[in-house]
């Protein structure tokens, strides 16, 4: 005679089911909300160290991801092949060489096998033979890029040239930026190195190759090492060189849709590829007025912050966002609404990674960097 379960015995097993998956969601969450709170307590750490290490990187983050690419392609290519046969079985058919349309998309130029330079930034001097029909203003050419020009200077400077009389085999030297490379003496800093290639103590701490000692704020250097001196001139040269300065003529009142400097003072550094905004320079304390009319979104104080310390974030409401920073103090908070070219947002600072009171000022369209020349004149 069979036993009959009885609809008890179901609702049992249903009700410890429940319970099971229950303790089994509320386990899973109490993991995750452990690990997202110990990922937020060490996310600052992390993204410090590699803004401020920014560039030094870059090669070997690519070359891990590339491996990383080529890896996984190797592991599920078998698994692609057994799950679409009839792809493959098409592919393997494919008879190039009957056809003559397959034949004659393939064009071969006489500079095939030219060499064509990276457009990505370099990290270190590399060396470079000169060819037939070279100069030096055409191999500065050759070198730069729209976002960073090479002088014929520099290759002078770089490679001892007292004038421009090169010959086809001869090796020289090509910085990867406009200036000129140092190497540090006994006792020297980044001021005194500055000083003595007459540019901006910023520029050679912002250039994202150069290294520093210790945590890298206080921009400690080792006797031996080797600097970039981004815009420097040689010193023989800086009687016949002159170095325009650029001044920030603002602030002045601007209309619902413009733009005006937040600050007035001299242009310490401008917009690059490793910098990515204007340098003013202003005394401490000079008042820091808002660029355009818009609402402040962000207010980070009491912070290095990746290198900008005291610092604000206003957006226009249509996709453009300016910044400011290295400030004191602010004088705004998140929300508020403030008019271009008139309301105080903050004061010149020294906060961050900075070598002297400056604001440094960005704008950025949907994300994504921009020069603010390109907005405000």
């Amino acid at each position: 005679m069979k036993r009959s379960l009885s609809p008890q015995f179901f609702k049992s097993i249903a009700n410890e089911g429940r319970e099971f998956w229950g303790f089994c969601g509320f386990y899973a969450k109490k993991k995750v909300m452990v690990f997202s709170a110990r990922f937020e307590k060490n996310k600052n750490r992390l993204v410090k160290f590699f803004l401020m290490k920014r560039g030094r990187y870059n090669r070997p983050f690519l070359h891990l991801t590339t491996m990383g690419v080529l890896g996984i392609g190797v592991m599920i290519a078998p698994f692609l092949a057994d799950t679409f046969p009839v792809f493959a079985a098409k592919n393997s058919q494919l008879d190039l060489s009957s056809s003559s349309s397959a034949k004659q998309s393939i064009l071969v130029g006489e500079d095939v096998f030219q060499t064509q330079l990276s457009e990505k930034p370099r990290d270190k001097v590399i060396t470079y033979t000169v060819e037939k029909g070279d100069t030096v203003e055409t191999i500065a050419r050759k070198f730069s890029t729209k976002n960073n020009p090479i002088s014929p200077d520099t290759i002078r400077w770089e490679n001892d040239l007292s004038d421009d009389d090169i010959t086809v085999g001869d090796t020289l030297r090509i910085l990867p930026v406009t200036g000129i490379a140092h190497k540090v003496g006994e006792g020297e800093t980044i001021y005194t190195i500055a000083k003595k290639y007459n540019t901006d103590a910023q520029k050679i701490a912002d250039f994202p190759f150069n290294e520093f000692a210790g945590n890298g704020e206080t921009f400690a250097l080792v006797t031996g090492q080797m600097l970039i001196i981004p815009d420097g001139i040689k010193p023989s040269e800086q009687p016949v060189i002159k170095r325009q300065v650029y001044l920030a003529q603002g602030p002045i009142p601007v209309s619902s849709g413009g733009y005006t400097y937040p600050v007035r003072g001299e242009i310490s550094q401008s917009f690059s590829w490793y910098h990515p905004g204007l340098d003013i320079t202003s005394p401490i304390g000079t008042p820091i007025v808002a660029a355009h009319n818009g609402t402040v979104t962000e207010v980070h104080l009491g912070t290095y912050d990746g290198g900008y310390g005291n610092n604000v974030y206003i957006s226009n409401g249509a996709g453009i966002v300016s910044h400011y920073a290295h400030m004191s103090g602010a004088n705004v908070s998140p929300g508020q609404r403030v008019v271009g070219g008139s309301t105080v947002i903050g004061w010149i600072g020294m906060t961050g990674r900075t070598t002297g009171p400056h604001v440094h000022f960005e704008i950025r369209v949907n994300g994504s960097v921009v020069n603010p020349l390109a907005y405000i004149q």
